[in-house]
C-alpha cells in the first residue's frame, strides 16, 4: 500500500466510478482498477460495492475513507515544504579556529553575494572535530589548516600560511633580529589545544629539533593567546594572518622560521562521495583568490 493507492483510492470515493476517477487523475482506467483490488487484497475486504453505475463505500471503505484522507494531506505538506526545501540554497560550512577568526567572515560575505538568499550556517572548532563531522555529513564542506586523516575526505590545499613566533615589546626577543631554536628552551609559551593544526605543525617541529618549553597558557581562541603575548610576556606560534593589526600597531615582532618549516596552506575539504553544487564550486575558486599572502613588515628570523 502506497500514498499513490491512497490517492487512487480518495478519487474513486468522490467521484463514485472508476472512469471518472481515472479521468481527474490523468490515468487509464485499468490502472484505477488495479490500484483498487490491490488495496482490497492488502485489507482482505471490499472497499466498494457496485448499485447501478456507481461505487459506494463498504464500512471497511469508510474506515479507509477517514485514516487516507489525514494520510494523504499530512504527506502533501510534507511534499510541499521539502520541495520548498529544495528550493533554498544552504552550505554547512566547517572551518578551523585560525580560518575562521581571518578568512570565514571573507568567504560567507562572498557567497552571500553571489548567491542572495543563501544560508551559510558557520561551524568553527579544531581540524580534529571538523573532519568527525565531515565524515558523519553534518558538514558539507570546511576549510582547515591542519593534517586530515580519512582517506574518505577529498583534501585541496590552496590558500599559503604560514606560524610565526610572536612576542610583545615587554619580552627580552622584541629588540631581536635573529633567534637560535636554542634560544626557545624552557620558554613560556601560550599555545592551542591538542587537536589543532597549529598546535600539530608546531608539536612536530618541536620534536624533530627536540626544543623543550613551558606551556604556561592553553586556549582554543586565538585573541586569549594573543592577549597573553601582549599583557604576559608568553610566547606563542600562530598564523601570520591573525596578527595584522597588532603588526600595524608596532604592539609585537615576529620570527619567521628560515628553513619555511612553519608554512602551509588552508585546504578546502569534503567527502569523497559528496555532490558538488555550485556554492562549493565557488567557494573553492574564491580561495583561490586567496591563496597568496603578503608579508609586507619587519620581521625576524629563526634558525
Amino acid at each position: 500500500m502506497t500514498i499513490r493507492h491512497l490517492k487512487i483510492f480518495l478519487a474513486v470515493a468522490e467521484y463514485k466510478t472508476m472512469s471518472a476517477a481515472a479521468e481527474k487523475l490523468y490515468i487509464s482506467q485499468p490502472t484505477v482498477s488495479q490500484a483498487i483490488r490491490e488495496l482490497e487484497e492488502h485489507y482482505h475486504g471490499l472497499l466498494f460495492e457496485r448499485l447501478g453505475k456507481k461505487l459506494y463505500l463498504t464500512e471497511m471503505g469508510k474506515i479507509l475513507l477517514t485514516r487516507s484522507r489525514d494520510l494523504v494531506q499530512e504527506f502533501q505538506r510534507l511534499d510541499d515544504s521539502m520541495v520548498e526545501q529544495g528550493k533554498k540554497m544552504m552550505l554547512r560550512l566547517g572551518s578551523t579556529l585560525t580560518v575562521g577568526t581571518c578568512l570565514t567572515p571573507e568567504i560567507i560575505l562572498h557567497l552571500e553575494e553571489k548567491f542572495p538568499g543563501i544560508e551559510v550556517r558557520s561551524y568553527v572548532s579544531n581540524t580534529q572535530e571538523i573532519e568527525e563531522k565531515l565524515l558523519k555529513s553534518e558538514l558539507d564542506a570546511a576549510v582547515v589548516e591542519g593534517e586530515v586523516q580519512s582517506p574518505d575526505l577529498v583534501v585541496l590545499p590552496i590558500v599559503e600560511d604560514m606560524l610565526v613566533l610572536v612576542c610583545g615589546q615587554e619580552h627580552a626577543f622584541y629588540t631581536e633580529k635573529m633567534l637560535l631554536k636554542e634560544a626557545l628552551y624552557y620558554q613560556k609559551f601560550a599555545m592551542r589545544e591538542p587537536g589543532s593544526g597549529t598546535r600539530q605543525l608546531f608539536e612536530e617541529y618541536r620534536k624533530v629539533h627536540q626544543i623543550p618549553i613551558e606551556i604556561s597558557w592553553e586556549a582554543n581562541c586565538p585573541r586569549t593567546l594573543i592577549n597573553a603575548v601582549l599583557y604576559n610576556k608568553a610566547l606563542s606560534v600562530m598564523s601570520f594572518r591573525l596578527l595584522k593589526h597588532e603588526i600595524r600597531h608596532d604592539k609585537i615582532r615576529i620570527f619567521l622560521e628560515q628553513n619555511k618549516e612553519w608554512n602551509r596552506k588552508f585546504k578546502l575539504v569534503y567527502h569523497r562521495n559528496k555532490y558538488l553544487t555550485p556554492v562549493i564550486r565557488e567557494l573553492e575558486m574564491y580561495l583561490h583568490q586567496c591563496k597568496k599572502m603578503e608579508l609586507s613588515v619587519k620581521y625576524g628570523w629563526i634558525r
